[in-house]
């Protein structure tokens, strides 16, 4: 079976940034998990949390409830403080991924990129940054030795964007090489949004901007053991070996 492993900072990422590829991976019976690194307790919107602890509660189970509607096999949410992922040794970030890389054995990876998304935010460039260093290091010998069996996954790919949001500082973002046509599962997507109850401000935002942009997504192939020419695709998959 084909394995797909997403990183992510932030509880709502998931199905903000990524929620077409991973509905349609589920879809064509890829085994897909998340590893989602904070519990976004900095966010601006708090629902009706009355604390950091209660509102991290009321996140994970949100992320719990977007994964399973996008189809997601595995979830896991760690404790990284959010909005300070920066302070943290890319080391220790990278090790905590290259763990479940070993673990997981996934064929594709995906992450942003170091732009820091459609937000540009900080924690979505440490992501990056940290997944971008485990992808290559899980297969490496004289990287963590002690984290189990070397695995190298075969794609490495950064989400990037055909659109910027109103109002917000424009990322620079990456040039595609992959189109995904979402328009299928379009409505789950936003279905696995409106599941971050605490959100619902943001997604009343960003849903007239999903509707009219929102039936694609872009990813760029960023790494892969094969040294080949970018070109074109429309499938994260595509002659892809088990």
């Amino acid at each position: 079976m084909i394995r797909l492993l997403l990183v992510i900072a932030h509880p709502d990422d998931e199905c903000f940034a990524f929620g077409g590829a991973l509905a349609l991976a589920a879809n064509a019976g890829i085994e897909v998990s998340v590893l989602c690194l904070t519990a976004g307790t900095a966010g601006s919107y708090r629902g009706a949390a009355n604390s950091a602890a209660e509102l991290g509660q009321l996140r994970r189970a949100e992320f719990a409830a977007s994964c399973n509607i996008l189809g997601v096999s595995h979830h896991e949410l760690l404790d990284y403080q959010d909005g300070q992922l920066e302070h943290q040794p890319l080391t220790k970030l990278a090790a905590e991924i290259v763990t479940r890389i070993r673990t997981f054995r996934p064929h594709v990876v995906l992450t942003f990129g170091g732009d820091g998304a459609l937000n540009t935010h900080p924690d979505h460039t440490v992501v990056s940054a940290a997944a971008t260093a485990a992808f290559h290091w899980s297969g490496h010998p004289k990287r963590y030795p002690a984290l189990g069996p070397l695995f190298q996954p075969q794609r490495l790919f950064y989400v990037t964007t055909s659109y910027f949001l109103p109002g917000r500082p424009a990322p620079l973002p990456a040039p595609w090489t992959v189109t995904l046509d979402i328009a299928s599962v379009l409505p789950r997507k936003l279905e696995a949004f409106r599941a971050h109850t605490t959100q619902a401000p943001l997604l009343t935002q960003v849903e007239p901007i999903f509707q009219q942009y929102g039936r694609e997504e872009h990813y760029t192939l960023i790494a892969s053991p094969t040294a080949q020419p970018a070109s074109q695709a429309i499938d994260l998959f595509e002659g892809l070996a088990e």
